[in-house]
């Protein structure tokens, strides 16, 4: 797992930019910094960004909690594909999905066919921390989220690590975070 960036400089992030042909799509457990680190890398790369979770939103008309409270997760998971499906098509530059997304097998599929897949890792520790300053969080209400976050981490890393970049978030600027995901997409290209 790539965890030290190196520095680069604007023309050979330039080049690197120049040389993606597919979108770059953000794939982890909530909390990793999908959608900060995405909207970053965007920025660096010159490239749009998109959040497959607010996209989902509009086109539902509701919010998330409100979506997995009425219909439940399959419903949402139904709605998350056919989104990132479009998104996909629509060929956003950087796409975020939710912490779930990429466990479906036709959804997985597709990214992995059509996209540039990046697994954002972090410590459970970190998770818990980042994700106790949102309550919208609809898979972490009942229970402990230490536990849940662990055991979503344990049920879904066989999923995450079917893409071929892994890059670890830590604790510190997501500019750090954002440029190792250039350079491992360099050295995956």
């Amino acid at each position: 797992m790539d965890t030290e960036p190196l520095s680069l400089s604007k023309s050979e992030i330039e080049a690197i930019a120049r040389r993606i042909m597919r979108p770059i799509v953000l794939v982890g457990l909530m909390g990793v910094g999908k959608s900060t680190v995405g909207r970053k890398l965007a920025t660096i790369l010159s490239l749009d960004f998109v959040d497959t979770d607010h996209e989902i939103e509009q086109a539902a008309a509701m919010t998330i909690p409100e979506m997995f409270e009425q219909f439940g997760e399959a419903y949402f998971r139904d709605g998350e594909r056919r989104v990132l499906a479009r998104l996909m098509d629509e060929h956003h530059g950087v796409i975020a999905t939710g912490g779930g997304a990429f466990v479906n097998d036709e959804t997985r599929e597709q990214i992995l066919a059509n996209g540039i897949a990046v697994w954002i890792d972090c410590d459970i520790d970190t998770l818990v921390q980042r994700t106790a300053r949102k309550d919208n969080r609809p898979l972490l209400k009942d229970g402990d989220p230490k536990e849940i976050l662990s055991r979503l981490h344990d049920e879904r890393a066989p999923f995450y690590s079917q893409a071929p970049i892994r890059v670890a978030s830590a604790d510190g600027p997501h500019h750090d975070t954002a440029l190792a995901i250039i350079e491992a997409i360099d050295r995956w290209l």
